[in-house]
């Protein structure tokens, strides 16, 4: 199992097939491979050796696609950068990383020479944006031109491919380390699961720093389909791009998708080439996913559940469970099954496997299960025991072998002696048609220990209280699960660049004053 494997076929068997399309631009397969080899010949030429790293901080190109082949074609290793990250994140993952080469664009060339020149790591830094490189920085483009091919370095396997830093949430981030063998068989999971063939024509639309997007994108390349590139996510070109190269397949996460449901632009474009959607990354609520399908019926929507340590894949419900009626009715709540080569099993705090309907924490093995964290052997050994990945969150398997995801297990609230899963209570406020997005945490409480608390945005040219709310929530959940009290805000709620709402931020000014985070 190699990355370059995909190139070498796509290549071979439809060297005139168009390979990407971005910004005006379009390379078939023959000429992808071509330049992939040149600029894996610039990189040893800069002095790049087998297992160094390359770091990447861009937005979304057809350079940042041949980018990740030219790498891992060089023996070198990948280390895309989160693009929402501060300067100080940027300096600390490179640093630990230990990358000498960085690549930018454009929107970064500030802040990328800023993190050049303070990490004594990074030789050279690359100008991968359309104009002339400024001074001091290589061109891209002029590596390509300049450079003669090198030959494939063939590295597989168990090899390292990729350093890819999760979203530092709790303090800087930790760097997952990936192989050749675990992004190939989450590309062949999750493409096999979604039903890829060579009629694909993939969007990027979400961050293609993340492992989400990689692991589509290398689907998309491994069964020999094309690309197309939206530098970041916005509705109206989105749907430009869907119209204008008739792409089939994209990634959303659920706050895409709502802004996209919202676009004064949906309905006024020809997006009959749109097939599939895969979601993910963070619950979708049931009544934002009813609405989708039905204002979206030609397209069959996946969701997909993992994380970054898992390359990135567990589970996938495919479209023939995402239905209100007939057998398969009543999954819509499910993230899936275990994909392909994907084994998971739930576990109390000892590592014992649970009964079907018990809650414990979700753990995943198989050859997509990371090599562990960078430079972090005790992180790692907690993390990684005995070839089994623990996810971190809570949730419990149906009779049929349906994984239910409740909540992250740190994020669960113990009021009054109750155990409350956020994730049930955010998808009662979500089926509010006035609510645009929420979050559930724990707040200290005198009488309660920690009360259910509720921040909410509501939708444009919608009025909420709080009195409404929990009202309306009393209709849907048990009371004691019901939010005791109600923020509502009307600024966007803080996220990842992953899409993920951060609610560590969230909980920092209600803790602020306690000796502990739990009561």
């Amino acid at each position: 199992m190699y990355l370059t494997q995909a190139l070498h076929r796509a290549a071979a068997t439809t060297p005139g097939a168009v390979a990407t399309i971005c910004a005006g631009r379009s390379h078939s397969w023959a000429e992808v491979r071509e330049r992939v080899a040149r600029f894996a010949g610039a990189l040893r030429d800069l002095g790049v050796k087998p297992g160094d790293r390359v770091a990447v901080l861009s937005m979304n190109s057809d350079r940042y696609f041949e980018l990740y082949f030219a790498v891992a074609w060089a023996g070198a290793v990948i280390l895309p950068m989160n693009t929402r990250w501060s300067v100080p994140e940027h300096v600390y993952s490179i640093e630990d990383a230990g990358a000498t080469i960085l690549v930018l664009d454009d929107t970064f060339l500030e802040t990328g020479r800023a993190v050049g020149d303070i990490c004594e790591t990074i030789a050279h830094v690359v100008y991968a944006g359309d104009g002339p490189a400024p001074a001091g920085l290589k061109s891209y483009e002029a590596m390509i031109a300049e450079a003669s091919p090198a030959p494939d370095a063939g590295h597989g396997g168990d090899d390292l491919a990729g350093i890819f830093y999760t979203g530092g949430t709790t303090g800087f981030p930790k760097g997952v380390m990936l192989s050749h063998q675990n992004l190939w068989t989450g590309a062949l999971c999750v493409g096999a699961g979604i039903g890829y063939d060579s009629s694909v024509r993939y969007l990027h639309a979400a961050p293609m720093f993340h492992l989400a997007d990689v692991g589509l994108s290398n689907a998309a390349s491994i069964f020999g389909g094309s690309h197309v590139f939206l530098p970041a996510f916005e509705p109206a070109a989105l749907l430009r791009q869907i119209a204008e190269h008739k792409a089939t397949h994209t990634l959303l996460v659920p706050t895409m998708i709502r802004m996209l449901l919202d676009s004064s632009e949906f309905g006024k474009h020809d997006i009959s080439s749109w097939k599939g959607i895969l979601y993910g990354a963070s619950p979708m609520a049931e009544a934002l996913l009813t609405e989708a399908l039905k204002r979206l019926p030609s397209v069959a929507f996946t969701q997909g559940y993992g994380q970054t340590e898992l390359a990135p894949l567990a589970t996938l419900l495919g479209p023939e469970w995402h239905v209100f009626e007939g057998p398969r009715a009543g999954k819509l709540r499910s993230a899936g099954r275990p994909g392909i080569c994907v084994e998971l099993r739930i576990v109390d705090a000892d590592g014992r496997e649970l009964p079907r309907g018990q809650v414990g924490e979700i753990t995943v093995r198989g050859p997509n299960a990371m090599r562990g964290y960078w430079n972090k052997p005790e992180q790692t050994a907690a993390t990684l025991v005995d070839g089994w990945v623990r996810t971190g969150d809570g949730g419990y398997l149906d009779e049929d072998g349906f994984l239910y995801v409740v909540d992250r297990v740190k994020d669960m609230i113990v009021s009054g002696g109750e155990n409350v899963y956020s994730a049930e209570v955010e998808n009662a406020l979500m089926q509010h048609p006035g609510v645009g997005e929420c979050a559930v945490i724990g707040v200290p409480d005198e009488r309660w220990g920690e009360r259910v608390h509720a921040i909410v945005v509501p939708r444009a040219g919608q009025a909420l209280s709080a009195d409404e709310l929990m009202q309306h929530s009393k209709t849907l959940i048990a009371g004691y699960k019901c939010p005791r009290s109600v923020d509502v805000r009307q600024e966007a709620l803080p996220k990842s660049g992953a899409g993920k709402i951060l609610k560590a931020d969230l909980r920092k000014p209600y803790w602020a004053d306690e000796t502990r985070n739990v009561n």
